[in-house]
């Protein structure tokens, strides 16, 4: 502790979120650098269509509470967890699991696997580094964090088809098989060879059209 005053800029530039660096030259104050992240335009628009489908969105970081504060509000986040040391961010998506959440956690960094093989899912950012990739469930190519939208649709839609196409599979057989064997004969209904073979080829073609539909929907 020099005992140097710094200027009221420093505050206010500390209170922007920005990491404020003091330089001294021979025990004066020779100015203020403040240092402060880029927030890219595709993390607000990331963190919009997460919120869109209902998912609460949540950051990380070790930087000081005032500028973690600062980033979350402008990209619009539910909460932040600040001061996590690299350690302790597994510790916190395992608190967040104990309060019964399913969590996903985003990272590229080798502080970040950890806490990606504890997630529910982790997601790893294309660019990041080989540690992280690896305890990562999923990857992400390009270093885009739209991506990570796309991808939730993406599994969604895919969740619904099947859903669809085992509800279609099991109500065609529930009614074609027992036609097959014979259950309709006393009521004069009866399913030749030939058109139990189309029933089952038209009930594949079904499935596999629908699953194709997937094509059309833009995520």
């Amino acid at each position: 502790d020099l005992g140097l005053e710094p200027p009221a800029e420093a505050d206010r530039l500390a209170a922007e979120g920005k990491t404020i660096v003091h330089a001294v030259i021979d025990d004066r104050l020779a100015g203020v650098i403040a240092l402060a992240d880029l927030i890219r335009d595709e993390s607000r628009e990331a963190v919009a269509g997460l919120k869109a489908m209902g998912i609460r969105v949540a950051m990380l970081t070790g930087d000081n509470h005032a500028t973690a504060a600062y980033v979350a509000g402008k990209l619009g986040l539910d909460t932040f967890f600040a001061e996590v040391l690299p350690g302790d961010k597994s510790a916190a998506v395992g608190g967040l699991q104990k309060e019964g959440r399913r969590v996903a956690m985003v990272g590229d960094g080798v502080n970040d696997a950890p806490a990606l093989v504890q997630a529910d899912v982790g997601i790893a950012i294309g660019a990041g580094t080989d540690v992280a990739m690896e305890s990562a469930d999923i990857v992400l190519v390009r270093n885009d964090p739209r991506d990570v939208v796309r991808l939730i649709r993406l599994s969604r839609l895919t969740s619904s088809k099947m859903r669809q196409n085992l509800a279609w599979a099991t109500g065609y057989n529930a009614v074609a098989l027992p036609l097959a064997a014979g259950v309709g004969v006393p009521a004069g209904i009866v399913l030749r060879p030939e058109w139990g073979a189309l029933f089952m080829a038209a009930s594949s073609v079904i499935v596999v059209t629908n699953a194709l539909l997937m094509r059309r929907k833009a995520v």
